[in-house]
């Protein structure tokens, strides 16, 4: 290996010092968080029925709008990237348009859409359908605001795809479904993966949307976000805790895949 020139030594510090400031903003905000949350207010909020409420129902609007977001979503990434048409360049502004909205915008384009007078919500009352401030509006909103980020991530991975390995199979008489379990998605699925945490971690952090869209009663649509909202008003060591353990768990779950993805590329 030939010997590092000095400027070459000198980078790694320089990169280093230069990154700091970055690296602080983003760390000690987060280092402050963890500290004002004692292990004490941590498990007395784990004790309160409404911070208990809002963690099952943020687990599982996440968990159901992640699964639908897979089904319905990696169809379109998979079209997106391996059968360009010349609407490609208006489906995917239409894709990540939502991931720039404020959040705000979204949950009233989704009240718009679905709400009493909506554009087709004015059809689904009369019908006994009532999407608004449920647990479904929760998880619609969550899908608007961080699907996209799965479809994005699933539709890079699909592209990157070398297409004579689908023709190969094709060839071996592999149809079309085959091909896509047995020789797509395994290649792909360190991106898959990635795109899905990501969404997760959207979806479980999702407040603007769905305080307009799905409202914020405890119990009912409450979120571990919106309880935190309401938790600052009101108890600010409850919102302190409640923050921290979401803070914790998406960590860990970051840096858990991560790893597995790390394991599966050496691989």
């Amino acid at each position: 290996m030939p010997a590092l020139t000095p400027t070459q030594r000198r980078s790694p510090l320089l990169l280093q010092v230069a990154s700091l400031p970055f690296l602080l903003f983003l760390g000690l905000p987060l280092l402050a968080l963890l500290y004002r949350a004692s292990l004490e207010d941590i498990a007395a909020a784990l004790l309160q029925e409404t911070a208990r409420q809002a963690i099952q129902l943020s687990l599982m609007t996440t968990l159901v709008s992640l699964g639908v977001t897979l089904v319905t979503g990696t169809p379109v990434a998979y079209w997106l990237a391996r059968h360009p048409s010349r609407l490609k360049r208006i489906l995917d502004t239409l894709i990540d348009l939502p991931s720039v909205l404020p959040p705000a915008v979204a949950g009233l384009a989704l009240l718009m859409t679905f709400g009493r007078q909506g554009l087709l919500g004015a059809y689904l009352y009369p019908l006994g359908v009532r999407i608004p401030f449920t647990a479904v509006a929760v998880v619609m909103a969550q899908m608007f605001v961080a699907g996209p980020l799965y479809v994005r991530a699933a539709a890079i991975g699909f592209a990157s795809l070398d297409p004579e390995l689908e023709d190969a199979a094709a060839l071996d008489g592999s149809n079309q479904w085959q091909t896509f379990w047995q020789i797509s998605v395994p290649i792909c699925s360190a991106g898959l993966v990635g795109g899905l945490v990501s969404t997760w971690a959207r979806a479980l952090g999702e407040f603007g949307a769905t305080i307009l869209f799905a409202g914020n009663f405890p119990g009912r649509t409450q979120t571990m976000p919106l309880a935190i909202y309401l938790g600052f008003e009101q108890d600010i060591n409850a919102a302190l805790a409640l923050s921290a353990i979401l803070v914790g768990v998406s960590f860990v779950t970051l840096l858990l895949v991560k790893v597995v993805l790390r394991r599966v590329d050496r691989e």
